[in-house]
């Protein structure tokens, strides 16, 4: 009787320090214990039931019984039925199935579905800037979230308002790291923001943790507020963007390297704008675009910001990609498409010029070859006349011989 009581006791405590659950999908919180109810099973012994595990200890399934014993410090069978896990861990997810039989006979099955969490620490901004400066990318500072399970995700406000990444002056860089020996993670999120020029002298900004389960509570930092300044404008003079090769003009696949020039000691901090936006790039004195394609043909400047003034344009470049055969006449040729259809149109008449000589040519000797054959008869009757001249003449001179005779 005694030992009844105290049964029913150990499993009331775990009941209300741990989770006890008849549920099918479940999450319970790392390192505490977790205890599961085996529907249909009777509360006392003897009991025919089983439990199977399929979790990220096991290869295959594991089987355990009233009758077996407990396995190690993992997993063990409570004398109601109930399996329990004195300190559930990540390796713990997974599938967990029993199948009791009644005293009755009827077969009960229960399966759950186990996934842990853990609520890391509440976040912060660590390295916060003290102010930013209107017109060139600043960095607000870096949002740290350690020791959560799953990992999460990190997000960054603007005065209340969700910050979306984007090309037009907002940009996030994140990173997230694993524990080797606990599997917690680590994340962080890298802010960097460039004020419009005329916009709030003030900004509020803050970073939030959203876990990777349903119904949990996002975390959030204490917010900071950055005051925003926007110095007067200086000359043009000093600064000078260098684009190789000259002019910008490239070949599909090539490389353009732009090169800003600020003669100011010491030296100032360049940032870069395409297209008048700014370029969430970090501060560098050369820009270069290896194998250049259509998305970065556009116009493009750079910012020298030095602490003791405001920050200095360069005049702006154009970088473009040159169509294949448009890099220059090739030799021999007279230069351009116009004169390529100059010369095609030459080629027509050159065509037609020959077709027309070789025509005259074959009229020609047909009126020739007509000619020779009128001719013809004219020339038979010309020896006719001149025969009959001949025999008339020498007639005369043969009746003299013969009278002349003896």
């Amino acid at each position: 009787m005694a030992a009844g009581t105290a049964v029913r006791a150990w499993v009331l405590a775990l009941s209300l320090w741990g989770t006890v659950v008849g549920g099918q999908n479940l999450t319970a919180r790392i390192g505490k214990p977790l205890v599961l109810n085996c529907k249909g099973a009777p509360k006392k012994p003897p009991q025919q039931l089983e439990w199977k595990l399929n979790t990220g200890r096991t290869e295959a399934w594991k089987v355990l019984s009233p009758q077996g014993g407990p396995w190690d410090s993992v997993a063990r069978v409570l004398p109601n039925g109930s399996l329990l896990l004195p300190a559930i861990g990540i390796q713990d997810e997974g599938t967990f199935r029993c199948r009791a039989m009644s005293r009755k006979g009827k077969e009960t099955k229960s399966n759950y579905q186990v996934r842990v969490y853990q609520i890391p620490g509440k976040p912060e901004i660590v390295g916060p800037a003290s102010e930013l400066m209107a017109g060139v990318p600043n960095k607000v500072g870096t949002c740290v979230s350690e020791g959560g399970y799953p990992a999460g995700t990190l997000s960054w406000h603007l005065d209340g308002k969700p910050l979306i990444p984007d090309s037009k002056g907002v940009s996030v860089k994140g990173e997230t790291r694993r524990h080797p020996e606990t599997g917690l993670f680590t994340l962080q999120s890298e802010l960097t923001v460039t004020p419009a020029r005329g916009g709030a002298p003030h900004s509020t900004f803050s970073c939030s943790f959203s876990p990777g389960l349903p119904r949990r509570r996002a975390l959030h930092t204490a917010p900071i507020q950055l005051s925003v300044w926007a110095p007067e404008p200086v000359p043009l003079e000093g600064v000078r963007l260098v684009v190789e090769p000259e002019g910008g003009a490239v070949a599909p696949g090539g490389t353009v390297t732009l090169t800003c020039e600020a003669p100011n000691q010491p030296p100032p901090q360049i940032h870069w704008i395409k297209d008048g936006m700014p370029l969430p790039l970090p501060p560098s004195p050369v820009l270069l675009l290896p194998e250049v394609g259509p998305q970065d043909q556009g116009t493009y400047s750079c910012v020298a910001t030095h602490p003791s003034h405001g920050p200095q344009e360069s005049p702006a470049v154009s970088v473009s990609i040159t169509e294949t055969g448009e890099e220059g006449p090739t030799a021999g040729s007279v230069g351009g498409s116009g004169l390529g259809t100059l010369g095609l149109a030459l080629g027509i008449l050159g065509g037609l010029g020959t077709a027309t000589l070789l025509i005259g040519v074959i009229m020609w000797r047909r009126w020739r070859r007509r000619g020779e054959e009128r001719k013809a008869p004219e020339n038979q009757e010309e020896e006719e006349e001149e025969r009959a001249e001949l025999n008339q003449s020498g007639e005369p001179e043969a009746a003299e011989s013969s009278a002349g005779g003896p």
